[in-house]
């Protein structure tokens, strides 16, 4: 039996015609496998036999084609989320959530119970670490480990009243630092960029008892700030009303010291002019004693105490002597 092959078929086979073929196959199979895209938010880890090589960033990039470089893209702007304690069945303006209360219910510092419900945001930071150090199916079960096992040693920390009030942020707070440093001990290659928490409650049995607590609590708060308020505005008052008593206080006495300084002073000079001359000094202050007396009198006149005599005293506004007034 012959084999016979169409003359059209025959001129296809050629072997420089199958040498271009395999060729442009070759072209198309090696660029295929050595360009790709990096997307903006993406960053690109690179092996070469399957040993890390480099990291690439966005862009029209190229690597060893046939599988030798293989790259890994990761988005490392996305911000990533986890909940703990409810999940979100249907999001929008009437959002509904199912709660777990396997997750929020906690212990705290004194011996309560207290459901929490909270948040976790992070982003890859690494994409090499994000890539290799972790298994895949074992990265969101590590990262929920670590958060409820942050969140329940900083809630057992706290008694109740501080957790539902004065320490929630610093359980945020506390709660980030926890998880970055155990993070970067396990080298995940994520930084978690926030901790919310939302819903904090103590277990729907007692909460009515909580609640009536917590109002007593703000309203003690409340009187406390009054009472305060009230100090601040009368301590002040009072205390330049004090000052301004002793002010007063202090210019009367030394207005009382400097008059009985000047008084003494005056009796020390009168003394000394007494004793020079005591008949003068006598009589001097006989007049002043009488003018001090008769000080704004009119017409007055002076008689002896047997009335046998009258006898005059001339006028000290400068009038005759009269009858006018006795003494």
């Amino acid at each position: 039996m012959q084999h016979f092959t169409p003359p059209k078929v025959g001129k296809y086979l050629k072997p420089s015609v199958i040498t271009l073929v395999i060729g442009g196959i070759f072209l198309i199979a090696m660029l295929g496998t050595s360009v790709y895209i990096v997307d903006q938010a993406e960053e690109a880890v690179i092996t070469r036999f399957g040993k890390y090589v480099t990291t690439k960033g966005p862009g029209l990039q190229f690597k060893l084609p046939f599988g030798i470089d293989r790259n890994y893209t990761v988005n490392v702007k996305n911000v990533r989320t986890e909940e703990f304690g409810f999940r979100t069945q249907m999001a929008g303006r009437n959002p509904r959530y199912d709660s777990q209360y396997s997750e929020s219910t906690m212990l705290t510092g004194d011996l309560n119970i207290v459901e929490v419900e909270w948040i976790i945001q992070y982003r890859v930071a690494d994409p090499r670490a994000w890539t290799f150090n972790v298994n895949l199916d074992d990265r969101t079960k590590t990262i929920r480990d670590v958060s409820r096992s942050a969140i329940n040693m900083l809630v057992g920390d706290r008694a109740i009243m501080d957790i539902m009030g004065l320490e929630r942020s610093a359980i945020e707070a506390a709660g980030i630092e926890f998880m970055n440093e155990t993070f970067r001990g396990y080298g995940m290659g994520i930084d978690v960029i926030a901790v919310r928490l939302q819903n904090i409650e103590p277990p729907s049995g007692v909460r009515q008892a909580f609640e009536d607590v917590n109002k007593a609590i703000q309203d003690m708060n409340r009187l406390i700030n009054e009472g305060q308020q009230s100090y601040n505005e009368e301590i002040p008052r009072t205390g330049g009303e004090a000052d301004r008593l002793i002010r007063v206080a202090e210019g009367y006495a030394a207005e009382r010291v400097n008059r009985a300084r000047g008084d003494v002073a005056r009796f020390n000079s009168v003394y000394n002019e007494y004793r020079r001359s005591p008949e003068v000094t006598r009589q001097r202050l006989y007049y002043e004693m009488i003018e001090e007396v008769f000080q704004g009198e009119e017409n007055t006149v002076i008689i002896d105490r047997n009335l046998r005599n009258f006898l005059p005293m001339m006028n000290v506004q400068g009038g005759s002597a009269s009858g006018g007034g006795v003494r």
